[in-house]
């Protein structure tokens, strides 16, 4: 899980704010590329190079060309959620 504050806000800017946007819609139930590029509105371009990064820092996973986000995945949006 993470740990302390400064690195989750190292995560939010590796991220940026596409990265989180993809999150957002990952946990919304977008589980595509597709589906992920209508709830995010992000090219499907900048999705595919966002991903691996979502997927190196085990915020989510993939399971069977579907996207889910894991626990750190959910323990991190909430503390940038109640940050803001």
């Amino acid at each position: 899980m993470l740990k302390d504050k400064e690195s989750q806000e190292d995560i939010k800017y590796l991220l940026g704010n596409m990265g989180l946007e993809i999150l957002y819609a990952i946990d919304k139930g977008a589980k595509t590329l597709f589906t992920i590029k209508l709830f995010s509105g992000i090219p499907i371009s900048c999705i595919e190079g966002r991903i691996p990064v979502l997927l190196d820092l085990t915020l989510i996973r993939k399971t069977d060309d579907e996207y889910f986000l894991t626990e750190k995945g959910l323990s991190f949006k909430k503390k940038v959620e109640n940050k803001t």
